[in-house]
């Protein structure tokens, strides 16, 4: 069965294709667009159609519309409810559930030859809960979904057993742990279904002093759901202009926020368990993002294990739609890799090097090259293979530097044109990682959970290491990644440490870099060191020649 999925209306429009209950492209449409999440001016800021993801996914298979048997649409119109039915102030709604329905007939114009008749629709948080469940590596799990909204509620709690989804719960809006610390974020001073992470990250900043008061509006409760009501959040603090220096009230504000979130979920999660008996707790819905959160749940929750879609967010329920529509008709494997965008041939890197007039050398191992740059504190924009699915670099369009000077946070996040309380991520070989790292599952390929960093480990990586003394950890398996793996092994016979630096190749309010162009841009542009395209190496004149 060749099955489309779709996501395309509340942000971050995706595309992805399972053929023979295989995942086999997966893309966001901002990787191709160049607009971060799909926004676009109001009314119409997330109503964009992945179709330039969409064509690629059925070039990536030979396939064009009229070869699919189904195209999986992540928002089912038919539930939704008027916004003033469900407490929520949006008066955009009505056009969103309009666009909705007339979606067969967008993607038919878009998709010339596609049949609208086999256009499908897929309950916003069944998409979501297929992107773990079915997704992820374990046949019997129990599957948690939070987010903002889909069509009238923000919730799913279920159980996945060989395939099948049983639903326990699924509450209304307008309880929401998404929009709950989406006001905040906005509240903050930052940008709304955008920048949740860096109000995560400003959490360890803070303690937690409102906790209680906010408990009066967020807290889990006895039957197993939870109440998520709006805050008045100034009566905690002024709201922070955008760009304005952040104070200790607003770090504050943000642990009390992160407290109360990991405390509902952690009720949540106990409750799962008890309705399934399962071992395995999987999980998306932009709340799953929460890497901090994650590991309360892996350390305090009753589940052994802890499994996080890494396109948690909207993006993936266009792989959870495909998946879910074709299980209907035959098994579906797990998702191997989040490495499922696209990728370029040696012989087309070097074509795109000529075009662009570019002096550049072919050593004879990248890994090495690399390894000795990072090792004399350069900074290396690194571009292989395909492109990852979801938020997280996870080594193919990653920043790399070295660990162990600490001033390198804040000259990445100068690059990047970041907040300077927003940390970068440690990778590490998978081999390695017990030694430096704690309290969280390891391995962890897709940087979705917080480690504490070994105390005798924090004075030789300090880059990595947040204030809290954690770090969002990356594991690379040598027989997944080899040559990512290569360049830890080579830094690590340079400078004794096996960790590397990480963070996405991109530069603020832009979307990571996802074809040769962007990486040529980006380096250009940015005070980066070396290019390594493929096998290929460019360096900045006149530096670590």
């Amino acid at each position: 069965m060749r099955v489309l999925g779709i996501n395309a209306l509340f942000h971050d429009p995706a595309a992805a294709l399972v053929l023979d209950g295989v995942v086999v492209a997966a893309a966001e449409e901002e990787r191709f667009s160049r607009r971060k999440h799909g926004k676009r001016p109001l009314p119409f800021s997330a109503w964009e159609l992945p179709e330039l993801s969409a064509r690629w996914c059925l070039e990536r298979a030979g396939l064009t519309p009229g070869d699919l048997d189904a195209v999986a649409y992540a928002y089912d119109p038919a539930l939704a409810r008027p916004a003033d039915e469900l407490g929520l102030h949006d008066p955009y709604d009505w056009l969103r559930q309009d666009y909705a329905r007339q979606a067969p007939g967008f993607l038919a114009e878009a998709l010339p030859g596609l049949d609208p008749e086999r256009v499908r629709f897929v309950p916003h948080h069944v998409a979501h809960a297929a992107s773990a469940g079915l997704a992820g590596p374990y046949p019997d799990s129990a599957v948690l979904v939070l987010d903002g909204r889909g069509e009238c509620g923000a919730h799913l709690a279920g159980h996945y057993r060989d395939g099948e989804l049983e639903v326990f719960a699924a509450l209304d809006l307008p309880d929401s742990l998404g929009l709950f610390y989406e006001d905040l974020t906005q509240h903050l001073g930052f940008l709304r279904g955008s920048d949740e992470f860096k109000v995560m990250a400003l959490a360890s900043y803070g303690v937690p002093r409102f906790a209680e008061r906010l408990g009066a509006y967020v807290a889990p409760l006895a039957d197993g759901g939870f109440r998520a009501r709006p805050v008045p959040w100034t009566e905690f603090t002024a709201p922070r202009p955008p760009g304005a220096a952040w104070l200790p009230q607003h770090a504050d504000l943000a642990a009390s926020a992160q407290h109360v979130l990991e405390e509902t979920q952690l009720a949540l999660a106990r409750d799962l368990h008890e309705r399934t008996g399962a071992e395995v707790l999987t999980m998306a819905g932009g709340v799953a993002l929460n890497c901090v959160a994650n590991s309360r749940l892996y350390r305090d929750s009753p589940f052994t294990e802890v499994w996080v879609q890494p396109a948690a967010g909207d993006a993936g329920t266009a792989l959870g739609a495909a998946l879910h529509v074709a299980r209907e008709r035959e098994p579906v494997k797990p998702m191997g890799t989040a490495a499922l965008g696209r990728g370029w041939s040696d012989v087309e890197l070097r074509e795109w090097l000529e075009e662009a007039a570019v002096p550049y050398e072919e050593p004879a191992d990248i890994a090495e090259t690399v390894a000795e740059v990072l090792a004399a504190d350069g900074v290396v924009a690194w571009f292989q293979g395909r492109s990852e699915y979801g938020p997280r670099a996870l080594g193919h369009r990653s920043l790399l530097a070295h660990p162990g000077r600490a001033e390198n946070l804040e000259r990445l996040n100068a690059v990047k044109g970041r907040e300077e309380f927003r940390p970068v991520a440690p990778m590490v070989r998978a081999e390695r990682a017990a030694e430096i790292f704690s309290g969280g599952p390891l391995p962890s390929p897709y940087m979705l959970f917080v480690h504490e960093v070994a105390p005798e480990w924090r004075a030789r990586i300090p880059a990595v290491v947040h204030v809290d003394g954690t770090a969002r950890v990356q594991t690379v398996d040598g027989a997944d990644e080899p040559l990512m793996a290569g360049v830890l092994a080579a830094f690590e016979r340079r400078t004794g440490l096996p960790v590397v630096v990480n963070t996405s190749l991109n530069t603020a309010g832009r979307p990571m870099v996802d074809d040769p162009r962007d990486a040529l841009e980006c380096f250009g542009s940015a005070p980066v060191d070396l290019l390594a395209l493929g096998p290929f190496a460019v360096r900045r004149a006149g530096v670590f020649a």
